[in-house]
């Protein structure tokens, strides 16, 4: 990007940007006076997944959004609302799954990895998009299930896993990164 693609320091999106940034960050200490490591843990990952947009440069209303929806996902498991609202694990792994399928790839398509319609004399630029969006998509929500697995075996048994939690999360995570891919070979 440059200087003249950059948005003002000022701008309202970069502004509610930095703020879930740093309300991540004060919540990764709350976390971890009240979870203990698996909260430090589960929340650094959280302000991970916030700052990568804006270490890149990507601008607009997708960055605070990605941060929200992040640390929603991570609360909700921390405050045990997935056992008091059996829907909402689905609802979080589409939600996110799909934020976090549309930052990896913009972060390719910056990176010079993957091309997006326009930028290549491709027949179907389109479809490849979608295609690619719901390939990563799918991709990060085996390794999400790879971490539950990992997680209730070697640190907290609590942590919900089996067939059908397994597989229901991975059809929603899908779903929610071809959604991803569609909005975003239908913006580009």
């Amino acid at each position: 990007m440059t200087p003249a693609d950059a948005p003002p320091r000022t701008s309202p999106a970069v502004i509610a940007g930095d703020v879930v940034r740093a309300l991540v960050a004060v919540s990764i200490v709350v976390g971890t006076v009240l979870y203990g490591p698996v909260g430090a843990a589960l929340l650094s990952l959280v302000l991970l997944g916030s700052v990568v947009p804006r270490a890149l440069g990507l601008h607009g209303y997708g960055d605070p959004a990605l941060g929200l929806v992040l640390s929603a996902a991570a609360w909700s498991g921390l405050l045990d609302l997935y056992e008091a609202v059996p829907w909402l694990d689905l609802v979080m792994h589409l939600v996110a799954t799909a934020a976090l399928a549309a930052l990896v790839w913009l972060v390719l398509r910056r990176t010079g990895a993957v091309s997006g319609p326009g930028e290549e004399s491709l027949r179907r630029p389109r479809l490849g998009v979608v295609v690619s969006v719901t390939g990563l998509g799918s991709l990060l929500a085996l390794l999400w299930e790879i971490g539950e697995w990992a997680g209730a075996t070697y640190v907290d048994g609590s942590i919900n896993v089996g067939y059908t939690d397994t597989v229901s999360d991975l059809a929603v995570g899908t779903l929610g990164a071809l959604v991803a891919g569609l909005v975003l070979a239908r913006r580009s």
